[in-house]
């Protein structure tokens, strides 16, 4: 049996585009106009779920899916920086900021760590495994980030080396096994 997992990172936000930790923001205007032309052009899927953000669950209904939301795919807990800018902490707290990019095991924010969160997805990636069709998930992009790294089994410290860009797919495909992968096409066709 072949698994297969599309990972579709959220439209555009206003936090994502001023480089700010998630803060329950709303898509942008952009973001939701580009995921409503993106309705109807993805794959066929048994099951949709969803990071429970607003911006996960507004591209889900955007793109005209109906899912339901999995805790073990919420974005990386970031304790209290959420709602900060990145240069804003980065200004403030450099070292930990420094930690906190280069040791996957740091979370000085108070929240999870970046190998936490890659244990909760590729747990998440081992539950699809025993799933007959296609799981289509919308997602935070350090969820597709996190999903990468489990499904290639890479060290967890390249997770901030991996761009993923908004309202992209991310599909993996495993049998035998094994993931296999294709990145960051959009959603059109």
């Amino acid at each position: 049996m072949t698994s297969r997992v599309v990972l579709v990172s959220a439209a555009m936000s206003t936090s994502l585009r001023q480089a700010r930790f998630d803060d329950g923001g709303s898509l942008d205007d952009g973001g939701l106009a580009e995921a409503r032309s993106a309705a109807g052009t993805l794959p066929a899927a048994a099951r949709v779920l969803l990071s429970p953000s607003v911006r996960c669950r507004q591209t889900a209904a955007a793109l005209g899916l109906h899912g339901v939301p999995a805790a073990e795919l919420a974005g990386l807990d970031v304790g209290r920086w959420r709602g900060r800018a990145l240069d804003e902490v980065g200004a403030a707290e450099p070292e930990a900021v420094g930690r906190w990019l280069t040791d996957p095991d740091c979370a000085p924010h108070g929240g999870e760590s970046v190998r936490e969160l890659c244990e909760r997805v590729a747990g998440r990636l081992a539950k699809a495994r025993e799933l007959e069709g296609r799981t289509l998930a919308v997602v935070e992009p350090d969820v597709v980030r996190a999903a990468v790294v489990a499904a290639l089994g890479l060290p967890a410290a390249v997770f901030w080396r991996l761009d993923v860009q908004p309202l992209t797919l991310t599909e993996l495909s495993g049998r035998a096994g094994r993931w296999n992968l294709r990145l960051g096409r959009p959603p059109t066709g």
